[in-house]
């Protein structure tokens, strides 16, 4: 990507606290860089809210948008309804490359749906996935502190080849946006052998270890995915979701025990303390405001999701995440990992050899 200034596209209707986080967001971004930000939503709401904060107005437009989908409407119902949805017209200003990336904090439904109605997918990708970070000990090929989970959401059942075109988005986005050289990748299964899974799973474990890009590490069990056993965790949607509500479940059990313990002794209370600035860097590790949000890959350009309760320091590092993706240029390292894949197995076929992959098409 060249030094062109970039264009971010921010729906600023989406979010529990929109438009006035996204908005706030956009003002601090547009001060302390050189991004262009698009507040897409409803004009009068949005010049009332950067009348309230400090903003550099060269560097902010908006780009009308007179309807919002909520986030209790059906997502397919609310966007045929309401074709001038500030989701839509978001998406389409990514579609016809007036944005370089978009943001949301809305729905992660009618987003993950306008997105596909809309924006054109990479060549050759079917399925898209939601990435999610998840808390991990420290590895020792990678600083970072998280690994990526993908897909935790946007495709409930997925064929061999989605999952490991899942490997390679994931490997695209670890290496250009957490800078690890070869990021590793596993696929998450009951077991860790070959044959576990079924079908499907052993044919995608066959496709990512087959693979000459990917640092495949072979199958990871649930306890894998804490213990930092891959930097890329690959799965289906239905199983990545159920894995992240987890993993949400039981930070929310933990801060409620924490709480019933705080009440019961002086002494729980003593340990309590004692405990309390792990406790803290727990919370830095795992607050969402410090990423930004959770990125929709398998399309053309960078779509990144903010979680709905977002503030504004969550936006605004949503937005700078989404620019670093496009002038990274995440999507191009996935088109040129799928296209190569097509290559070879074209190949493959016009040898005339067996060719038992599943169809991912």
């Amino acid at each position: 990507m060249s030094d062109r200034t970039l264009r971010i596209a921010v729906d600023a209707m989406g979010g529990d606290d929109a438009p006035r986080e996204p908005v706030r967001a956009a003002a601090e971004v547009s001060r302390q860089t050189d991004l262009r930000i698009a507040l897409v939503g409803d004009p009068g709401r949005i010049q009332a809210e950067l009348a309230c904060v400090e903003h550099e107005r060269r560097h902010i437009d908006i780009v009308p948008a007179r309807e919002v989908v909520q986030q209790d409407e059906k997502p397919r119902a609310a966007l045929q309804a309401k074709p001038d949805a500030s989701i839509l017209v978001a998406s389409r200003l990514l579609a016809s490359k007036e944005a370089d990336a978009l943001v949301s904090a809305g729905s992660t439904g009618a987003l993950v749906l306008a997105s596909a109605m809309v924006v054109p997918r990479i060549p050759g990708v079917q399925r898209a996935a939601l990435a999610a970070v998840h808390p991990t000990q420290r590895r020792a090929n990678n600083p970072d502190r998280f690994s990526l989970l993908l897909d935790v959401g946007a495709t409930v059942r997925c064929r061999p080849t989605d999952l490991l075109f899942f490997a390679y988005m994931g490997h695209a986005y670890a290496s250009r946006i957490s800078k690890v050289a070869r990021p590793t990748v596993g696929l998450l299964n009951m077991g860790s052998e070959e044959t576990k899974g079924g079908e499907d799973l052993c044919e995608a474990h066959r496709l990512m270890k087959d693979d000459p890009l990917l640092n495949f590490v072979g199958n990871v069990e649930g306890n894998g995915i804490p213990r930092g056993a891959a930097d890329v965790i690959v799965c289906e949607g239905l199983v990545g979701n159920v894995a992240l509500k987890l993993a949400e479940g039981v930070n929310e059990v933990f801060k409620g025990l924490g709480k019933w313990a705080f009440k019961q002794s002086l002494l729980w209370k003593a340990g309590l303390v004692l405990l309390s600035s792990g406790l803290w860097r727990l919370k830095d590790v795992t607050d969402y405001s410090e990423y930004g949000g959770a990125p929709l890959l398998g399309f053309c350009s960078p779509i990144i999701k903010a979680h709905g309760r977002s503030h504004a320091r969550a936006i605004g590092n949503a937005i700078k995440v989404a620019a670093k993706a496009a002038r990274d240029d995440v999507c191009g390292e996935i088109e040129a990992a799928v296209a190569a894949f097509e290559h070879r197995s074209a190949g493959s076929k016009a040898e005339g050899g067996v060719d038992d992959r599943r169809d991912g098409a």
